[in-house]
C-alpha cells in the first residue's frame, strides 16, 4: 500500500493526540469538568461579544445544535455561561458568558498557545502557511463531496 493511503489513519491519529494534549492541559488549569468541545463553544462566544444564539455556536463549531446543547448545559451548571432569551424573539435562545467563564479566558488562551507551539514546532512560518492551505483544500473536496451527494439523493426520489 502507498504511502498516500495512510491519510484517513494519520488525520484521525493526529486529531487524537490533538484531544489527548488539550485533555491534559485542561487538568493541569484545574478543568478537569471540560473537554474540548466545551473549549469550542466558550472560545467562539470570547471572540464573538461574549453573547450569541445557541444556533449560531453550533453552526461556527461545526456542530448540529442537538450535539451542542448538552455541552452548553453542562457549562450552565458549572457557572461559566448563562442562557438568555432574545429580546426581539424570545424564541431565539443565546448563550451569554457569565463572569466565571470571562475569567476562563487566559486559560484557555495559554491552552492554546501550547496547542499551535506543539502542534508546529519544527514548522518554518511557510509550511505552516503550505500546511494550512492544504488541509483547507481537503476539507472543501469533501465540502464539496457531501454537496454532490445531498444533490444527488435529492435527484434520486
Amino acid at each position: 500500500m502507498s504511502k498516500d493511503k495512510y491519510i484517513v489513519y494519520f488525520i484521525s491519529r493526529t486529531k487524537q493526540k490533538m484531544t489527548q494534549f488539550i485533555q491534559s492541559q485542561l487538568r493541569k488549569q484545574q478543568l478537569d469538568e471540560l473537554i474540548p468541545s466545551h473549549g469550542n463553544i466558550l472560545t467562539v462566544l470570547y471572540e464573538n461579544g461574549d453573547k450569541m444564539p445557541l444556533s449560531e455556536i453550533a453552526k461556527r463549531i461545526g456542530r448540529d445544535k442537538s450535539t451542542v446543547t448538552p455541552l452548553v448545559n453542562k457549562l450552565v451548571g458549572l457557572g461559566y455561561v448563562e442562557r438568555v432569551a432574545g429580546q426581539q424573539d424570545k424564541r431565539v435562545t443565546f448563550v451569554q458568558l457569565t463572569r466565571q467563564g470571562h475569567e476562563l479566558k487566559p486559560r484557555f488562551e495559554q491552552i492554546s498557545a501550547q496547542v499551535y507551539e506543539t502542534a508546529y514546532r519544527g514548522f518554518s512560518p511557510e509550511e505552516k502557511e503550505q500546511f494550512l492551505s492544504l488541509l483547507k483544500r481537503i476539507n472543501q473536496n469533501f465540502s464539496q463531496s457531501d454537496s454532490e451527494a445531498d444533490e444527488f439523493s435529492c435527484h434520486d426520489q
